[in-house]
């Protein structure tokens, strides 16, 4: 069972008699309901008013009952769930949703509320989290109806309206249920007959487990009116109203539940939230509007008006222009189109229609965020802190408390400035839930840009984290302790030098001081067996970001940097050997590599950086004929990007590279290294007229029957620039070289720059340059 369903059984329909007599006084109650339905809610608040029993039984799983009480406490506040998980595979889990407009919970809380007894009388969860093991009996030897030899599930709700003469099973329910005037407990019986007919039609609608399940009912409702008499009400599914009337003995029953097979459970109650009510995200008994039906079951009365006043406020919070005309007109539309359709009053495709016309002006942009934002909704359910839980989600809680990151359904962006110690012990915290799989927020790109001061999360809670958590909760019993355990495991069974590096700089980002010796220590044992020079590359930038970070959180980063030294030195050695040779995909590959070495040199300390080392490789690499072309291009432009050699430098290498010698295919690939891609080669062409030369010279002179080969790989490296940088080259190319244009250097100069540095204008940017840091003007 996956963790966004619920308890196995047909999804939505759900009808009301007495058991056994046709609904006279003097037999226990059967309330049959539509999960998450608000008529279905009133008709049985209205009910059990009307009735006032001594127990409310419910569908729910048997273990349950411990927990009840918890739904009269305060602090619980729907949409919330029953959550049963493995005591040994947290994972095998399920989920019991309820709203507030939820049948089960209209059931619990009136009971509770006057002092009633209440019980859940579904199948143990022990037994329906074993419904994977193989060993699992779907009722062995009971009669399967037709549908079971068809294979056919049916959908009841769809079933009934089809019956009706609807294509829109919603629209039929909305009808008949929700929008229906008058007395709201009439439709009991008549839905309880229509399911009657179902289940003479189609047995048990391709769900047999539903007959292992009612038998378990049955035995419940025998012990409740045992124990109680006639003073019983039931609140279920409609689907299984005529299986708990049905006329059986307790020796059959039992015969159907003889040995399922169990696991060890363990319940409680959790957060949930609409959008995981919503049926788009997969779960079974969904409803398409939670937002929507919420609303009609809330509303004190105007339903209509108050829907699209609702809807005007986040209009207007968005920005858009919504006047009370527009809300006016908008209910007005909405009853003028139910009266066209025939409908009782206005349903969910009236009044999304008449705010798409009215208040959206026609537009579906912002009609989607009224359908986001209220049709379906945000809403977060809470639970009482007393609810059980396991002890790491217990340490989570007390943590996004202290440091006031409150669990929301709605995504939002989170920045953090590291200097500040909130700021820094919410970083620790995300980062230790991702290391634990517990997503609960992913690093998002902000506007910290390369810095390391500051970060940007995108948090969203969902109801899952919480089974993550249980699943987490086998490596420590706190955040910390855990995430550490875990870590520390990792670097243990980690083969590959890369998983390893990033692993180190995981620890670093979540302060696992603790657990960073096991993982240097498997990073030192790894680096000294490992002898490709890719795995090396791969592997140093995560070291030398771990480094970068490290500075940021005062950690300790001596060892880290001596690894990070050794392994630019084993680059540096076996890199020119590696890049001979190569093929096109290879290559391709290999300067990717470099670029990420490159790069990370940048960041390594002093002592730990090879800066003349590496730039001798990448001389070699700029000048050897069996490199691959786009190495070599890559390797000239690094060096002139760092200053190692000039423009008069560079000119000789591209028209070597260029030159009538040489193959049309490398020539090309060899400006793809020098002028593709991000790397900015757009704008050094546009500012050094001589390499742009160079190139339209070199492209001139391919031959026809070569030029085919070449242009994928030329298309490539110019589509990447920006379109004002393309304009701009084709406007030189057109116009020709000029003796005075921009890539012609004055004397003594630079091409595109002066010849002398003009420091009254440089010093000019100080000011802002303070300001931006923070820091002092100084004399």
């Amino acid at each position: 069972m996956t963790p966004t369903t619920t308890a196995p059984g047909p999804a939505p329909g759900r009808g009301a008699i007495r058991a056994g007599d046709g609904g006279r006084r003097g037999r226990p109650l059967l309330l049959g309901v539509r999960h998450h339905g608000p008529g279905s809610a009133r008709a049985v608040r209205a009910a059990l008013e009307a009735e006032k029993p001594a127990v409310v039984l419910v569908e729910g799983p048997a273990e349950a009952d411990a927990l009840v009480a918890l739904a009269g406490d305060p602090s619980m506040r729907p949409p919330v769930a029953l959550l049963a998980h493995a005591v040994d595979d947290p994972g095998r889990a399920a989920f019991w949703p309820m709203a507030e407009f939820s049948p089960e919970w209209v059931a619990i809380r009136w009971a509770l509320d006057r002092g009633a007894a209440v019980r859940f009388v579904d199948l143990p969860a022990t037994h329906t989290l074993a419904a994977a093991d193989p060993t699992w009996s779907d009722g062995e030897g009971a009669d399967g109806g037709g549908a079971e030899a068809a294979g056919l599930r049916i959908d009841p709700l769809a079933e009934l309206a089809r019956t009706a003469g609807h294509q829109d099973a919603e629209q039929w329910w909305e009808d008949v249920v929700e929008l229906r005037d008058g007395d709201p407990t009439a439709p009991f019986e008549a839905l309880a007959e229509a399911m009657g007919a179902l289940r003479e039609a189609y047995g048990h609608g391709g769900h047999p487990r539903d007959l292992v399940r009612e038998a378990y009912m049955r035995l419940q409702l025998r012990a409740a009116h045992k124990e109680f008499g006639d003073e019983v009400a039931v609140v279920c599914g409609a689907w299984h109203v005529p299986a708990l009337t049905r006329k059986t003995t307790v020796a059959a029953d039992r015969a159907l539940l003889k040995g399922l097979p169990k696991v060890k459970t363990e319940l409680t109650w959790v957060p949930w939230t609409h959008r995981r009510l919503a049926r788009r995200s997969g779960y079974g008994a969904g409803i398409q509007a939670p937002g929507w039906y919420g609303h009609l079951f809330t509303a004190p009365d105007r339903p209509v008006e108050r829907w699209m006043t609702k809807v005007a406020g986040l209009l207007r919070a968005e920005d858009h222009l919504v006047s009370t005309a527009h809300v006016i007109e908008a209910v007005r539309l909405a009853e003028t189109l139910a009266a066209l359709r025939g409908r009782p009053h206005p349903g969910l495709d009236e009044t999304t229609d008449a705010v798409r016309a009215v208040l959206c002006e026609g537009s579906d942009v912002p009609l989607d965020l009224v359908r986001d934002r209220l049709v379906v909704g945000d809403v977060l359910g809470e639970v009482p802190a007393g609810a059980p839980a396991v002890p790491l989600q217990r340490d989570l809680s007390r943590l996004q408390r202290s440091l006031r990151l409150k669990p929301e359904a709605q995504e939002r962006e989170l920045d953090l400035d590291l200097r500040k110690e909130t700021d820094g012990a919410r970083s620790r915290l995300l980062h230790r839930l991702r290391l634990l799989g517990v997503d609960w927020g992913v690093p998002a790109a902000g506007r910290a840009g390369t810095g390391t001061f500051r970060e940007t999360w995108r948090l969203r809670w969902e109801p899952e984290l919480h089974v993550q958590v249980a699943e987490a909760g086998v490596w420590g019993t706190t955040v910390e302790a855990a995430a550490t355990a875990k870590a520390e495991s990792r670097a243990l069974a980690a083969t590959a030098l890369a998983d390893i590096t990033a692993l180190a700089e995981q620890c670093l980002l979540a302060g696992l001081a603790d657990a960073l010796p096991v993982v240097m220590r498997a990073l030192a044992d790894r680096a000294a067996l490992d002898t490709d020079v890719t795995h090396l590359a791969q592997a140093l930038p995560a070291l030398a970001r771990s480094l970068r970070y490290g500075d940021v959180r005062g950690t300790d980063t001596a060892a880290l940097a001596e690894v990070a030294a050794g392994l630019a030195e084993r680059i540096c050695v076996g890199l020119p050997p590696a890049c001979a040779g190569l093929d096109a995909d290879a290559a391709t590959a290999m300067r990717d590599r470099i670029d990420e070495v490159h790069q990370a040199l940048v960041l390594l300390p002093d002592t730990a950086r090879p800066a003349d080392r590496w730039a001798g490789v990448l001389h070699r690499l700029a000048r050897r004929d069996r490199v691959p072309g786009v190495l070599r291009g890559r390797a000239a432009r690094l060096l002139l990007d760092d200053g190692r050699i000039t423009e008069d430098e560079a000119a000789p290498l591209m028209s070597r590279a260029l030159s009538p010698g040489a193959p049309p295919q490398d020539a090309a690939a060899w400006i793809e290294g020098f002028a593709g891609g991000a790397s900015g080669g757009g704008l050094l062409l546009v500012h050094d007229e001589r390499l742009l030369g160079l190139i339209d010279t070199w492209l001139t002179s391919v031959p026809p029957a070569a030029f085919t080969d070449v242009l994928p790989l030329l298309r490539r490296t110019f589509s990447a620039y920006e379109p004002g940088v393309r304009r701009t080259l084709g406007e030189l190319v057109a116009r020709g070289p000029q003796p005075d244009g921009p890539g012609r250097a004055t004397p003594g100069g630079v091409p595109g720059f002066a010849a002398a540095l003009d420091r009254e204008r440089a010093d000019a940017v100080l000011p802002l340059l303070h300001l931006i840091l923070g820091t002092e003007v100084t004399a």
